[in-house]
């Protein structure tokens, strides 16, 4: 039997809401650890190290993420006989997503860096990892906010491929409420503006960002 939107369905949404966002902090501040590391590996003068890193993101970008959810739901309970539940399989695998493309991104702000700044830093005697602590990668942030938050909403949205795993976000939630209202053009909508609402507050805060960040630099 079928009922109307109301008050109760949206504060399932708003529940299924809280999920979006757990999982995407989760993501984002776990690839973003790791992300610094693969990216530290790829501009490292070790080859092996180097070739690492680049296996790694050629094998976590080149393959769907939906299949990757599949692998971290069934196939470790297959290979190691652990069978994860849905949050933990879904958080671990959207943090090695994460790591992969913020690795990447990281890493060509950081060779975005004009040569001459590594040369004068080398000039100086200073230790590799001063000249990337204290000359490369204050640089290399500002040219990563824009890049980096584009990923963080494409991340936001992403989170509804983990319904596959019967891990209940915003998107999931919606579906589920549309089988029990038969209304989608209320419910769909509104899950729409749930995501813009989360979406366009972090992209007009990294534009003020990083126009002060370039109003600084132009100043220095």
């Amino acid at each position: 039997m079928n009922r109307d939107f109301g008050p109760t369905e949206l504060v399932f949404l708003l529940a299924a809401l809280r999920w979006t966002v757990a999982l995407t902090l989760v993501a984002f501040l776990g690839g973003g650890l790791g992300g610094f590391a693969v990216a530290m590996m790829r501009v490292s003068r070790l080859r092996a190290v180097r070739a690492a890193a680049t296996v790694y993101i050629a094998l976590l970008q080149g393959t769907p993420l939906l299949m990757q959810l599949f692998l971290a739901f069934y196939g470790l309970a297959v290979l190691t006989g652990v069978r994860l539940d849905a949050w933990p399989a879904v958080a671990l695998a959207f943090t090695l997503y994460a790591a992969a493309f913020l690795g990447d991104i990281w890493r060509g702000t950081i060779e975005a860096i004009p040569l001459a700044q590594w040369e004068a830093a080398t000039a100086l005697a200073l230790p590799r990892w001063h000249i990337l602590r204290r000359v490369i990668l204050p640089q290399a942030a500002r040219i990563a906010i824009p890049p980096t938050v584009g990923f963080l909403v494409q991340l936001i949205k992403n989170t509804s491929v983990a319904a596959i795993v019967g891990f209940v976000e915003l998107t999931r939630a919606g579906q589920l409420m549309v089988n029990v209202t038969y209304q989608p053009m209320i419910v769909y909508p509104l899950v729409a503006t749930l995501y813009f609402a989360i979406c366009w507050p972090i992209s007009f805060a990294a534009g003020q960002l990083e126009t002060r960040l370039n109003m600084k630099g132009n100043r220095a």
